[in-house]
């Protein structure tokens, strides 16, 4: 169960960062009776991205920081927390496997180090669905809204999915470990 953890732990944490660095979080949407498609706009935490016909690839990093919008802030703020804290608790997830295997005998230090890991990895998986989940959330409200000028309207983009994903294995990498 521990290695099971672990493996899940460190699955979720190379999807944490994969989510925060992708810039596939935003993707534009065509609703439209456009077949044929010359443009496809990413937008990100970190960089817009503009792909004409496959072929070529644009990206620019935003230009300000002070210029964001203050949910994107907040998101890319939680996102670099939820990176550290995932490393860390791969690293604690890793001394506890080691230390449970070394000494048998004193339960008391392997539970430390184990339900350390098991709470950082579940307080990981919750700053990492926050934002995933609020930008799909905004994402879908603002595609049925007719308000919103069809240009405008995006759709779920390939981060979202890892976020999600990376959730769900370092909430069960998490449980594992709180349970022992």
């Amino acid at each position: 169960l521990q290695i099971t953890g672990l493996i899940f732990g460190g699955v979720g944490m190379v999807g944490t960062l994969a989510a925060t660095v992708m810039p596939q979080w935003r993707v534009s949407a065509y609703i439209d009776g456009n077949i044929v498609v010359f443009e496809t706009i990413w937008e990100g935490l970190w960089m817009d991205c503009i792909s004409q016909l496959g072929l070529r690839l644009q990206c620019k990093f935003y230009d300000s920081v002070l210029a964001l919008p203050p949910p994107l802030e907040a998101f890319r703020a939680l996102m670099c927390i939820a990176v550290a804290l995932s490393v860390l608790s791969f690293l604690m997830a890793i001394v506890g496997v080691k230390y449970t295997h070394s000494t048998k005998e004193e339960p008391q230090g392997v539970n430390i180090f184990i339900l350390a890991a098991g709470v950082a990895f579940l307080l990981t998986g919750t700053l990492v669905l926050i934002p995933v989940s609020w930008t799909g959330g905004s994402i879908i409200r603002d595609f049925y809204d007719p308000e919103v000028p069809v240009p405008l309207k995006r759709d779920l983009g390939a981060a979202l999915f890892v976020g999600w994903v990376s959730t769900a294995l370092l909430i069960a990498a998490g449980a594992m470990y709180c349970h022992f």
